[in-house]
C-alpha cells in the first residue's frame, strides 16, 4: 500500500487530469489539494513530507472525481477570485471570468475619485449572478448608491450572501427581470450588466464545465445572442439621467450589430466600444444625451 504524501499524490493527480484532458492540471491539482486539506497552496509545499490520513485521501479523491467529470473548480470548491475578493459561487450562479474585470475598471474610472464626500450616484446592475461585478465597485468606490437584480433567486441569494461579507457599502437587492425588478420610477447615473449574450445554436460548441454546469439563462442570449442587450438598451433609455452612462459585456464578434442597435435610438448621444486586456471587443459604452 503507497502512504500517500502531498508531495507524491501532487504529480500522480496532475498526471491523472492530463490523462483526462482537465485544463491547468497541475494548478487544479494544486487548489483541489489545499481546499480539501483545509491549507493554502503554498502549504502544500512547506508540507511536502505531509502523509494524507484516510479521511483526507478519500476526501481528496471524491473531487477528483468530481473534476474528472467536468463540474468547474469553482462549484467544487465554492469560490472564485474576481478583481480583488473571493466570491462565493454554486450551482446555478453564472462563475465570474478576468474579461469581465474591464467591467469594473471601466466603471470606477466613470464614477470618478473617490475620495472626501464626493455627490451620491445611483448605480444599477442587471443580473447580479454572486455579485462580483457590483460588489466590486461598491468596494472601490463607497459612497454611492448601488442597487442589483437578477430573476434567478439562487443567485440573488448568493449575491446577497456575498454582499454581506465583502461590501462595506449597502447593496440594495430586488428579485425580477431587468427593470422590472426596480420598479418604475428611479433613475441610474451608471448602468451595468453582463447579460446573456451567446447564440443559442453556440451553447453546444462551448466546453462541457460551460454547457453541463453554468446556468443556461446566464449564457443563452437567443437566436443572435443580442435578446438581453436589445432590451437593456432599449429600456434604459428611460432610466438614465441626462448625460447618465450604460456599460454592457457583449461578444468580442458582435460590435457591429450592437452598434446598429444602438444607433437606433436618438436618446443615446454616444456609443463607444472598449477592448479587454487581450484585444477584444469586450464592452459598449453607450451615453445618454444631456
Amino acid at each position: 500500500m503507497i502512504d500517500w504524501t502531498i508531495i507524491k499524490i501532487l504529480p500522480w493527480t496532475e498526471s491523472y487530469f492530463k490523462d483526462h484532458l482537465v485544463d491547468s492540471p497541475r494548478l487544479t491539482a494544486e487548489i483541489l489539494l489545499s481546499f480539501s486539506l483545509g491549507i493554502r497552496r503554498l502549504d502544500l509545499y512547506l508540507q511536502h513530507d505531509r502523509p494524507l490520513e484516510k479521511k483526507e485521501l478519500s476526501r481528496f479523491k471524491a473531487l477528483i472525481r468530481r473534476r474528472v467529470a467536468h463540474e468547474p473548480v469553482a462549484y467544487i470548491i465554492g469560490e472564485k477570485g474576481f478583481y480583488e475578493s473571493d466570491f462565493q459561487v454554486q450551482p446555478g450562479v453564472l462563475i465570474p471570468r478576468p474579461d469581465t474585470e474591464v467591467l469594473v475598471e471601466t466603471a470606477i474610472d466613470l464614477l470618478g475619485p473617490c475620495e472626501g464626500r464626493p455627490m451620491a450616484k445611483n448605480v444599477l446592475e442587471l443580473g447580479v449572478g454572486s455579485g462580483a461585478i457590483v460588489i466590486s465597485l461598491a468596494k472601490a468606490c463607497p459612497g454611492h448608491n448601488y442597487f442589483g437584480c437578477d430573476l434567478s433567486m439562487v443567485a440573488l441569494e448568493t449575491a446577497i450572501e456575498n454582499a454581506g461579507k465583502l461590501s462595506a457599502t449597502p447593496i440594495r437587492f430586488f428579485q425580477g427581470s431587468w427593470f422590472d425588478a426596480v420598479g418604475p420610477g428611479k433613475s441610474f447615473d451608471l448602468i451595468l450588466s453582463n447579460p446573456p449574450y451567446i447564440p443559442t445554436r453556440d451553447i453546444e460548441a462551448l466546453a462541457s464545465e460551460i454547457k453541463g454546469h453554468e446556468p443556461r439563462l446566464a449564457l443563452d442570449g437567443g437566436v443572435d445572442g443580442l435578446d438581453s442587450i436589445r432590451a437593456i438598451l432599449d429600456c434604459a433609455r428611460g432610466r438614465l439621467v441626462p448625460g447618465g452612462r450604460i456599460l454592457i459585456e457583449m461578444g468580442f464578434d458582435q460590435k457591429d450589430a450592437v452598434a446598429s442597435i444602438g444607433k437606433a435610438y436618438p436618446e443615446y448621444e454616444s456609443i463607444d466600444f472598449i477592448k479587454d486586456l487581450a484585444g477584444h471587443t469586450r464592452l459598449v459604452n453607450a451615453k445618454r444625451m444631456g
